[in-house]
C-alpha cells in the first residue's frame, strides 16, 4: 500500500459540514444519482493511444478498456462526464473507480498505482460537483468501490471447488487503500456498489473502517448489491433479506440494489428492502435488459415511467442509472422524481406522530 501523509486529507471539521448538508437535501428531496460511467466513455470513441497518454506509452500491456486510468491520461472527458449528469440534474455523482484496487488493477500491470487513480479521480469528480454547486443546491461526491474481479466466497474453478483466488486479508488491504485515496480526493460519501459477492462487501466495510479510524472521521456510507438473475439472488446465493441482514450490523446512509436488472425486473427485491430496512433505500437500475448484441434499448422516457412506480410507493431515497444510461436518462428520472417526496426513515415516521 502506498504510504499516505495524514496532511493531505481534508478537515474534519469541512468533512462534518458536507456531511450534514448531504444529511439535508436526503430529508428534503428524493437524490438523483448520476448514470454510467463506462457508457459515456465509449461515446468518445477513445484509442490506444488515448488509454496511455504520454506517461504510459510504454508501457507493457494493453491499455484501452481500462477506464479508470483515463483519470490520468484524459481527466478532461472524466470531468466532462460528470459535468454533463450534474447538469442533467444529480445531486450525486460517482467517482471513476469502479476497478480502481490494486487487485483490479493488476490485469493491467497497473496495481501500483490505485492510491493515485482513486485520488485524481476524487479530484476530478470534486472539481465538477464545485462548480455547479450553489449554497440553494449542493452536490456531492460519492466515492466508488466496485467489487472487484474477484470472489473470496465461489472458487473459478470447477475442479477445485475449495481454491478462492483471493482471501480475505487482501481484499481488506486492497480496499483500505482505495478508500484513503478516494477520501484524499474529496469525497463526500463512499459507495461500496454492484456486490456480487457479500463476503467482498465485508471486506470493503471492514476496509474502510479502518480507513475512517486512520483519518480520525468518518463518511455516509452507501451499500448497492447486484441481483443476478430471475432466481432474485446474488451470485453468492443471497436473497435481498439477506444482503440487508449481513449489511446492517453497520450505520448506513443508505443500502441499494443496482445493475444487472432493468426497473420492472428490480421491483420485488426494491420492495423488500423498502419494507425492511431501517436505513434510506437506493436503486441505480440498467437502462431495462441487454439485447443480443449486449446494448441497451431502454429510452429515457420509458426509463423513467419504469422507475415511477417505485417513487410512488414511497420505496426510494436515492434514485440514477447503472449500464445503458445517459445524462438524457437522468434527466428524465429527475424530472420525475421531483414530483415524489423521499422515503421516511422509521425515526423521521416516530418523530412526524
Amino acid at each position: 500500500m502506498a504510504s499516505n501523509n495524514l496532511t493531505a486529507f481534508p478537515s474534519s471539521e469541512s468533512i462534518a459540514q458536507r456531511t450534514s448538508l448531504l444529511h439535508q437535501a436526503a430529508s428534503k428531496r428524493i437524490l438523483i444519482l448520476d448514470g454510467a460511467m463506462g457508457t459515456m466513455i465509449q461515446q468518445h470513441r477513445l484509442t490506444e493511444e488515448d488509454f496511455r497518454g504520454t506517461r504510459f506509452a510504454n508501457h507493457m500491456d494493453p491499455l484501452k478498456g481500462n477506464n479508470d486510468l483515463l483519470s490520468l491520461t484524459r481527466p478532461e472527458v472524466i470531468e466532462s462526464i460528470h459535468r454533463a449528469y450534474l447538469e442533467a440534474g444529480a445531486d450525486i455523482v460517482e467517482t471513476n473507480t469502479f476497478s480502481s484496487t490494486s487487485i483490479a488493477q493488476a490485469d493491467y500491470g497497473l496495481q501500483t498505482l490505485a492510491f493515485e487513480l482513486n485520488e485524481a479521480s476524487a479530484r476530478a469528480a470534486r472539481k465538477a460537483v464545485d462548480a455547479i454547486s450553489t449554497p440553494d443546491r449542493m452536490r456531492f461526491v460519492a466515492g466508488a468501490l466496485g467489487p472487484t474481479n474477484k470472489t473470496a466466497s465461489l472458487s473459478p474453478d470447477v475442479n477445485n471447488p475449495g481454491f478462492r483466488a483471493v482471501t480475505f486479508d487482501a481484499l481488506v488491504s486492497a480496499y483500505k487503500e482505495q478508500a484513503l485515496g478516494l477520501i484524499a480526493g474529496g469525497s463526500d460519501l463512499l459507495l461500496i456498489e454492484t456486490i456480487f459477492d457479500t463476503l467482498n462487501a465485508k471486506a470493503a466495510m471492514f476496509a474502510v473502517q479502518e480507513a475512517f479510524d486512520e483519518v480520525k472521521f468518518t463518511l455516509p456510507l452507501m451499500i448497492s448489491g447486484t441481483i443476478t438473475d430471475a432466481s432474485g439472488r446474488t451470485l453468492s446465493g443471497q436473497t435481498t433479506e439477506a444482503f440487508l441482514i449481513s449489511m446492517e450490523h453497520m450505520p448506513l446512509f443508505s443500502i441499494g440494489l443496482n445493475c444487472a436488472l432493468g426497473a420492472e425486473q428490480l421491483t420485488p427485491y426494491l420492495e423488500t428492502l423498502a419494507n425492511k430496512a431501517q436505513f434510506r433505500v437506493s436503486a441505480y437500475p440498467n437502462a431495462g435488459l441487454p439485447n443480443e448484441m449486449g446494448e441497451y434499448d431502454q429510452d429515457p422516457s420509458a426509463m423513467a415511467a419504469a422507475v415511477q412506480p417505485f417513487l410512488e410507493r414511497g420505496w426510494i431515497n436515492v434514485i440514477g442509472g447503472c449500464c445503458g444510461t445517459t445524462p438524457d436518462h437522468i434527466r428524465a428520472i429527475a424530472e420525475t422524481a421531483q414530483s415524489f417526496a423521499p422515503r421516511k426513515l422509521n425515526s423521521e415516521k416516530n418523530t412526524a406522530s
